[in-house]
């Protein structure tokens, strides 16, 4: 191996992009990502990069990234990708400097090329704005400038590398724990406007964090928009129980009861308010509603059954494979919906009907007696596979009679 004859003197500063794609800029030349498709060259470049405190040897790089190879010297295809790499910075760097340097079986950034790297800066002001004796407003703006600069998830034409993954995880991690720790500030300085936009544009990025979602509600709430918060709520429950097949957490079910029970503009106009309450009358089938309305009206059907002595039964749907396990989410997801439309169309307007888990219904009711509560749930059955023939699912029922005590 020819060997490379380091520097003794400082050759530049390179500001290197990794956080929402790679990018390599230096004396107002900019390379990116975009110009070469060759994942391996760019695998390599980011290796390089991220481990430049150390030289790399061979042996690590045929490892991680020709571990299959059958080819007769992966040793000599490193050197020719190490080539083309060169041959790609050239633009950036020039023809006198080398930013990567062989030696003794090994190859290394060049420490006379100075990388600035922007998770770097990322990570030092993520660290700054979390110490709690600063001043809000300077925490704020701490984090300000760290979430700023999260462009993306690292490397993400590259996410599928293992070696990668424990970093993107960090980053990732770090940026979502900054997202909430500003809005926590944004909260307290009452900036909700703010707060809302930070969080959704976290939430774009990872549309599974609940935490993001409840921080996007009380932001909405706060600024008055009620509809909003309802309408966020609703698409994130649904979002969590098909992908994750869990239901809200107290949190943000405590912040559904906050959005039910804010009080409306004064209206005196009976009429209009019996237009706003009245359900379309061509609508058929059982009602479905979110869990934390079903405990209300569960509530309301017990002071009712009291009072009137009427029979109400309790029935809970579970969906699993035959060995009692949960069916895969995919499959979980769409079965769920075609079992709830059946329910719908099989029971009666006054029924009630909601997603108890991931995997559950728990049904409602009224004015119906043990034998025929069963029979209702053997048709939604029966239904169910007629209409779906999903006969490797099992779909268990269990009724009682709504406890009055």
């Amino acid at each position: 191996m020819k060997k490379s004859a380091e520097p003794s003197v400082y050759a530049g500063t390179v500001l290197i992009s990794l956080l929402g794609g790679f990018s390599l800029e230096m004396n107002g030349a900019t390379l990116t990502d975009d110009i070469n498709r060759s994942l391996k060259l760019w695998s390599v470049l980011a290796y390089l990069v991220l481990h430049r405190n150390r030289p790399v040897p061979q042996s690590e790089f045929i490892e991680l990234f020709w571990p299959e190879d059958n080819s007769s010297n992966p040793v000599n295809a490193l050197k020719t990708l190490l080539y083309r790499i060169r041959a790609m910075l050239e633009p950036l760097f020039g023809p006198e400097i080398q930013p990567i340097l062989a030696q003794r079986g090994a190859y290394s950034w060049n420490p006379a090329v100075t990388c600035e790297l922007d998770a770097d800066r990322f990570e030092a002001l993520c660290f700054q704005a979390s110490n709690e004796d600063l001043p809000d407003a300077a925490r704020i703006e701490l984090y300000r400038q760290a979430v700023a600069l999260y462009q993306g998830d690292l490397l993400p034409k590259l996410n599928h590398q293992m070696w990668l993954i424990p970093l993107s995880v960090h980053y990732h991690t770090l940026y979502l724990e900054a997202v909430k720790a500003l809005a926590a500030l944004l909260d307290r300085a009452e900036l909700f406007d703010e707060m809302q936009l930070v969080c959704q544009r976290a939430s774009s990025l990872d549309n599974l964090d609940e935490g993001l979602h409840t921080l996007i509600v009380r932001s909405l709430l706060r600024q008055g928009k009620d509809a909003a918060a309802l309408d966020h709520y609703e698409k994130a429950t649904d979002l969590l129980y098909r992908n994750l097949g869990v239901r809200p957490s107290e949190e943000l079910r405590a912040l559904y009861t906050e959005i039910m029970a804010t009080e409306k503009t004064l209206e005196t106009d009976l009429g209009a308010i019996m237009a706003d309450l009245k359900e379309t009358a061509a609508r058929p089938g059982a009602f479905v509603c979110e869990y934390g309305f079903f405990r209300e009206a569960y509530r309301l059907e017990v002071r009712r059954a009291v009072r009137s002595g009427a029979c109400v039964h309790l029935c809970l749907i579970t969906v699993s494979l035959p060995d009692g396990s949960v069916p895969p989410l995919k499959v979980l997801s769409s079965t769920m919906e075609q079992l709830q439309d059946v329910l719908v169309r099989s029971l009666r307007r006054g029924d009630v009907v909601s997603k108890f888990s991931g995997a559950q219904f728990v049904v409602m009711l009224p004015a119906a007696n043990f034998e025929d509560s069963n029979m209702v749930m053997d048709r939604v059955v029966n239904a169910f596979y007629q209409q779906h023939r999903r006969n490797f699912l099992k779909l268990t029922v269990r009724v009682r009679e709504l406890e009055l005590g």
